[in-house]
């Protein structure tokens, strides 16, 4: 078992990361969504190494994540312009789109599609790392395969110690949920969003026209090839059983689990309901709020020694989609309506 350091992102600390990259090695690095395991997206060997550390199936594909619009044009082999219309507005941003890919990137990073997702994350140490390296890395979120996504260095450190050399420690991610990932459809004139996130429909809209795949919302099936990292497997889960409580009534919200109150239960509420008698984590008054601490929030159930955490359900429009989607697949699809 290797030695895990935990590092600031000043320039020494970067270029010590760069060379662990360009030698073969994995880091994980801060950006505004979530933290990244980081690799060479070029090599496959490196690309290995992210699914061993991680524990993460060999056919979900990764992230790609550029510095510039050079290195995009390198890894693919056509931009749409409505790509280049949404790279203007949204990069660096939280978006990933999904492109033909070129051959210098490898099947290890695509999980064997001829597609590639590629984002520019808007994060400083992120992007100086990337032109420290001189390509892109390949960063899936830096967790063990399935648990929920790290916000701080201190998630990557309690998942990945002993794993990986180096974590750069850039504070608390600030959007808290993974990127929107996006892909062309109709000639390249619409788009379809795989993946909510803080680049939210409302707002592609004003691009192009939108829908949104028929997966966000439910278990993909069995032996269905998906386009995008997070839609078939059991996602963003403690070890704490989740349960979804979708009710627009705070009283009978109280009442259904202040019934619980014997169990080994908590619940994980907006912060302004009243009148509850079982342990509780407050996630935001906001879908902001929301987004930036739910992961943060059920890696807390843990520390509570409960069985159960009943999560009152976001709401199902702007980012509050991003959180439904992930809380969906943390919950495993269990959903209680009162």
């Amino acid at each position: 078992m290797m030695t895990t350091e935990i590092v600031r992102p000043d320039i020494q600390s970067l270029r010590r990361a760069a060379e662990i990259i360009k030698g073969g090695g994995l880091v994980a690095m801060p950006t505004e969504t979530v933290y990244g395991l980081a690799g060479n997206a070029y090599d496959p060997d490196a690309c290995g190494k992210i699914f061993v550390a991680k524990g993460r199936p060999q056919d979900n594909p990764l992230i790609i994540h550029v510095s510039n619009l050079d290195m995009l044009y390198k890894s693919v082999k056509y931009v749409p312009e409505l790509a280049l219309r949404l790279a203007e507005r949204f990069w660096s941003g939280p978006l990933t789109m999904i492109f033909k890919k070129d051959s210098i990137v490898p099947d290890a990073t695509s999980g064997g599609l001829d597609t590639v997702a590629v984002r520019m994350p808007d994060n400083e140490a992120a992007l100086n790392l990337i032109e420290l390296c001189g390509f892109p890395l390949a960063a899936p979120s830096a967790n063990l395969s399935g648990s929920p996504s790290p916000t701080s260095a201190g998630h990557v450190y309690e998942d990945l110690c002993g794993r990986i050399p180096m974590i750069i420690d850039g504070g608390e991610c600030r959007t808290g949920v993974e990127s929107t990932v996006i892909c062309f459809t109709d000639d390249d004139t619409a788009i379809k969003i795989l993946r909510p996130g803080a680049v939210t429909a409302e707002m592609l809209a004003e691009y192009a026209d939108v829908t949104l795949d028929g997966n966000v919302f439910k278990k993909p099936d069995e032996n269905e090839r998906v386009l995008s990292p997070g839609m078939k497997y059991k996602h963003y889960s403690p070890k704490t059983e989740i349960i979804i409580v979708e009710t627009d009534n705070a009283q009978a919200l109280a009442e259904f689990l202040n019934e619980k109150a014997g169990e080994k239960i908590c619940a994980v509420l907006y912060g302004d309901e009243t009148g509850i008698n079982v342990p509780r984590i407050d996630y935001g008054v906001t879908a902001e709020q929301r987004a930036h601490n739910l992961f943060a929030a059920l890696r807390e159930t843990d520390g509570l020694g409960v069985k159960t955490a009943y999560v009152r359900c976001p709401e199902k429009t702007g980012l509050g989609t991003a959180v439904y989607n992930r809380l969906l697949r943390a919950a495993a699809f269990r959903v209680v309506k009162i």
